[in-house]
Formats: C-alpha cells, sequence, structure tokens
C-alpha cells in the first residue's frame, strides 16, 4: 500500500485502515492535509509518522512533500524518537525546511531519564505523555519528571483517540497542578464543538482533533 493518512482508533496501530473524510477524496497525505488546514484556518498541524512508531524506518520522504508543498505550514513530529540523535538523523533529510519542524517526543518512545532529558532540555520540542488503561512504556521516567518537561506537553491518552468519548479533561488538570507554567494541548476524544469549549474553558491552550474534523462535526474556522 503506498503511503497514506489512516484513522486512528483507541491506540490499535495493527488495525488502523486509510481514512474516509468527508473533507477530501482519497488518504494522500498532502490532500488530507491540506482539506484538514483549509477547515481549521490552522498553519500548525500534528503528525505521527506510524510507520516509525511501530518500529519501521520514518516517512522522510512523505514529511518532506508535504513541507515542500505547504510552505508556511509548521509541523508537529511524533516519529518514534528513542533520543535526541534519532530527531537529528531525520532532520537533516528536511534540509532547511527542518527549521518549520518541531520534534514530538513521546514518553513511550524515549529509552532512557538521561535520553529524556538532553532531547528536551537541547532545543525545541515537544513531550507527548502518553497514557492509556493498558500499561504504557515509559523507561525515561517522563510522567514522575515533571522538572524536565518542556514548555509545551501534549497530554494524549489513547484511549481516547477516535473513540467518541469525550475529551480527558481531568489529565490536563493534574499535569498543569504539577507545572502550572507550562503549555498543554490536550489529544483524544473531541466529539463536537461542545466538548471543545469545555476543553477552552480548562488549562488547555489547544486541542488536538482529527476523526472530529473528518465526520465534519465541527463547523470551519473563518480566518
Amino acid at each position: 500500500m503506498s503511503e497514506c493518512v489512516v484513522r486512528a482508533c483507541r491506540g490499535d496501530r495493527a488495525r488502523y485502515r486509510p481514512v474516509a473524510s468527508q473533507l477530501c477524496e482519497g488518504s494522500d497525505p498532502i490532500v488530507v492535509s491540506r482539506a484538514m488546514l483549509r477547515h481549521c484556518a490552522a498553519r500548525l498541524l500534528y503528525v505521527a509518522d506510524l510507520d516509525a512508531l511501530t518500529g519501521s524506518p520514518p516517512q522522510a520522504e512523505v514529511v518532506a512533500a508535504l513541507l515542500a508543498a505547504e510552505p508556511d505550514v509548521r509541523l508537529w513530529l511524533d516519529a518514534g524518537f528513542r533520543d535526541l540523535a534519532a530527531w537529528h538523523v531525520l532532520r537533516r533529510r528536511f534540509g532547511a525546511a527542518a527549521s518549520r519542524v518541531t520534534p514530538v517526543f513521546a514518553s513511550e518512545a524515549l529509552v532512557g531519564p538521561a535520553e529524556a532529558r538532553e532531547a528536551l532540555t537541547s532545543g525545541p520540542a515537544v513531550l507527548s505523555l502518553d497514557r492509556r488503561r493498558e500499561p504504557l512504556p515509559d523507561r525515561a521516567d517522563c510522567w514522575s519528571s515533571p522538572r524536565i518537561w518542556p514548555e509545551t506537553v501534549i497530554a494524549m491518552n489513547l484511549d481516547r483517540v477516535g473513540s467518541d468519548g469525550g475529551p480527558d479533561l481531568a489529565t490536563v488538570a493534574r499535569l498543569h497542578r504539577l507545572r502550572p507554567d507550562l503549555r498543554y494541548v490536550g489529544a483524544g476524544g473531541i466529539r463536537d464543538a461542545d466538548d471543545i469549549a469545555a476543553a477552552a474553558r480548562g488549562p488547555a491552550t489547544a486541542w488536538l482533533v482529527a476523526s472530529v474534523l473528518h465526520d465534519l462535526r465541527i463547523p470551519p474556522v473563518r480566518p
């Protein structure tokens, strides 16, 4: 199968299938990305490389093509980085466009506390604190090391992703109590505009959305 955008559901990556979006035809990464950005009037896109996250080589060519197609867009890229060196290897493949990519270091991917400290304190970075009902790897002790959290933290509840289960507001609030000086971004569970409004009343400054866009359950943002 050629590279495509998939529809995530509850973090069960082996069962993800190509997205069927009401925003556009097909599942081509550039076509889908453009449709999502246009619907949200956004210039920042979160990209999770499922191949890299499941142990395959990262899809550098796809990311590079997206950067070339959208020269005004910035990316947050989660490609299962084990450490800072893994990001630097991939970064070199983007050339000058790498300045528009911020690495997302995930708690389930970082291999140890020393690697986490270096990755999260050596330059622009986003930390994704990943959780679900079943235990996830946290070999770097990211959840219990708020002192090394970077300026932006994603609260990623994989059980809520694509589930229509509603946003996990409690986890965002708990993280905010630990480090109220940081920016928090929720992820997973948004069902409609009411959920967005509820999330906006909490400490999260933004929320990652996908399924709710593909199903046209929130109206387009007017720039």
